[in-house]
């Protein structure tokens, strides 16, 4: 891909990227980010740059997996109904899966509870050439864990290290292991699905009514809804605190699925189209070996 086509590529998804990515720079107030931002478009032209962007995320992910050298980490978080499972199946629709792997963080169990709280999803971390997608993730531990304070005590963490730091100290600790990734080849890029209260309360009584989402429902639901704005909270202080140049969030509107899905299209696209990806050159010493095989294959057929 030529530098003409990554500049209008770049130019031609922006206005879908910029407006909802957060790097560190400046304030953040979660408060002033839209739930039901639309960024001008309608559902049906929507749908045409979300496929426009299957295509060249098809494109792109064959490249990084035969390039072999950068790796790509994707982050999901919101709160329930917000969208994520959606959101990854449609962005993903079509996507070779054999370069791809799919992890969602649930109770941590009693071998992870062993370990310290970044273990579980280390151990998970994309190969190089290889797109890696956490639905949930480590900052679970800086989320539910923290609106949820009973759960931190059963963590087994000594407890003169359980100190009123704690928060600060694990957004350090993430950050700090978020940067080596980036230094070491992985592109990292985390999205917050940010659903309104009032549509997440449409999408539960959907739920409710349709037999095949029934399954995704549960009365512990009801409960964390009432701790709303204790999560918002620490959505607030997590997104502050842990965007980097590196790492940025992007603080996707999600009352709407079809533009939620336009805005983690393309900033996944935009941030792949940076890579320069191509695949790898066929040397002198290959090229004489394929002229061999050529002529060995053409000979079994000369011989039938």
């Amino acid at each position: 891909m030529n530098k003409k086509s990554s500049r209008s590529l770049a130019d031609e998804l922006k206005s879908y990227v910029a407006p909802f990515r957060y790097d560190g720079s400046g304030e953040f107030h979660l408060k002033s980010h839209k739930t039901n931002e639309k960024g001008g478009l309608d559902k049906d032209t929507a749908t045409k740059i979300i496929e426009a962007n299957r295509k060249r995320l098809n494109d792109f992910q064959e490249k990084l997996y035969a390039q072999d050298r950068w790796s790509m980490l994707l982050i999901f978080q919101g709160m329930d109904a917000a969208g994520k499972d959606s959101a990854i199946k449609s962005v993903f629709e079509g996507i070779n899966p054999q370069g791809c792997d799919v992890w969602s963080f649930k109770q941590p169990s009693s071998r992870e509870l062993d370990h310290d709280f970044l273990w579980r999803s280390t151990i998970a971390l994309p190969e190089r050439g290889r797109i890696g997608i956490f639905n949930r993730s480590y900052y679970e531990e800086c989320l539910v864990v923290r609106v949820h304070p009973e759960i931190l005590a059963k963590q087994k963490i000594p407890q003169q290290l359980v100190t009123k730091d704690i928060w600060k100290e694990r957004f350090e600790d993430i950050s700090a292991m978020e940067r080596y990734l980036a230094r070491n080849g992985t592109v990292i890029l985390k999205f917050f699905l940010n659903v309104s209260k009032e549509e997440q309360r449409e999408r539960f009584l959907e739920r409710l009514e349709d037999p095949a989402k029934n399954w995704k429902f549960s009365l512990a639901d009801i409960g964390e809804r009432a701790l709303w704005a204790k999560y918002q909270a620490a959505y607030q202080d997590m997104i502050h605190h842990t965007s980097t140049k590196a790492a940025p969030w992007i603080v996707v509107p999600a009352d709407h699925k079809w533009f939620s899905r336009v805005v983690i299209g393309s900033a996944i696209v935009s941030a792949l189209d940076k890579l320069d990806l191509h695949f790898p050159k066929v040397d002198k010493a290959d090229r004489s070996e394929f002229k061999q095989v050529r002529e060995a294959l053409l000979a079994e057929e000369r011989a039938k």
